[in-house]
């Protein structure tokens, strides 16, 4: 018979050796497993603190960029402007002899509407938008369409409230809107030496009222960067006139220039009109409103007759 084998001695019951043995083998497993959850529980609170100073950045206007203020809104701006070279998106557009642009740049200017007439312009804003207004944080009201923000969609208001819209609205509203039209067309003429009358109102054209609340839909969002030729196709030359005062009345919202390495910005007030050409070569965004609520109006004017709109009429 051939020789059986003996294994280690096993220990008495109750003689406490192998439990002595035991924890020896589990230590030698445990190190490694306990140096792993270490390592993950600091990676993952360094992930959290980094992440939270990106918000931070980014709640703050970080992410943003801006090397350069083009106009602070304790400034009162006569007049400034800025050539820039013009981009190629004209070129695959019809252009039109003594309008589309040729010199392209981006302007401000404190001293063609007045704050009082700002917060007239304003009233006909809030006015039309107490009428409904986004679950989002950026609604608008468009005179020329009807378009008006409604929830999650859009109303013509003229049709939806019908007779109603004229205890809502004057015929000094419209005329007031009409006028303010003309003088930001004339200033946009001059800056960029061409005729007044070469330059046609273009759609979209509207009231906007944005504020901090969390977007809805994709209308909502308004803080995307693009290129107003791009996005319309008629937009040759586009201007905004602020209806509210960065940091009184909101927080966040300035609008940015967009370049490479030197991001410029315009910090909104009341009165102030910003234009520029509409190519890429005014690449833009809006900072995400913070807090408060800021109201501006979106002119936009094209060298086409075919895409002119005419001003809204009250009736």
């Amino acid at each position: 018979m051939a020789p059986q084998r003996r294994g280690a001695p096993k220990a008495p019951e109750g003689s406490g050796a192998a439990e002595r043995r035991r924890p020896s083998s589990t230590k030698s497993v445990r190190a490694p497993r306990e140096v792993q959850r270490k390592w993950l529980r600091t990676s993952v609170l360094g992930a959290c603190a980094v992440l939270a100073g990106l918000l931070l950045w980014s709640i703050m206007g970080g992410d943003d960029g801006v090397t350069e203020v083009l106009a602070h809104r304790g400034e009162i701006l006569p007049g400034r402007f800025i050539e820039v070279p013009c981009s190629e998106d004209y070129d695959s557009h019809r252009r039109f002899e003594g309008c589309s642009p040729r010199k392209c740049g981006r302007g401000i200017t404190d001293t063609v509407i007045t704050r009082d007439e700002a917060q007239r312009i304003r009233s006909i804003a809030e006015k039309g938008l107490s009428l409904g207004g986004s679950d989002g944080g950026a609604s608008i009201l468009d005179l020329h369409s009807g378009a008006l923000s409604v929830g999650k969609h859009f109303v013509n208001l003229y049709r939806y409230f019908g007779d109603k819209i004229q205890t809502v609205f004057s015929e000094e509203d419209f005329r007031l809107y009409r006028d303010v039209r003309q003088k930001v067309q004339l200033t946009i003429a001059q800056a960029f030496g061409i005729s007044v009358s070469s330059l046609y109102l273009t759609k979209p054209t509207f009231f906007s009222r944005i504020n901090s609340t969390e977007a809805r839909t994709a209308h909502d969002e308004y803080w995307h960067a693009h290129v107003d030729k791009v996005t319309y196709g008629s937009f040759d030359y586009t201007s905004l006139l602020y209806l509210s005062d960065y940091l009184d009345d909101f927080g966040g919202g300035r609008f940015v220039f967009m370049e490479e390495g030197a991001n410029r910005t315009v910090e909104p007030r009341a009165g102030r009109v910003s234009f520029f050409t509409s190519g890429s070569e005014n690449l833009h965004r809006v900072e995400k409103v913070q807090w408060g609520t800021r109201y501006a109006v979106t002119i936009a004017f094209t060298c086409n007759p075919d895409h002119g709109i005419a001003d809204p009429v009250f009736t």
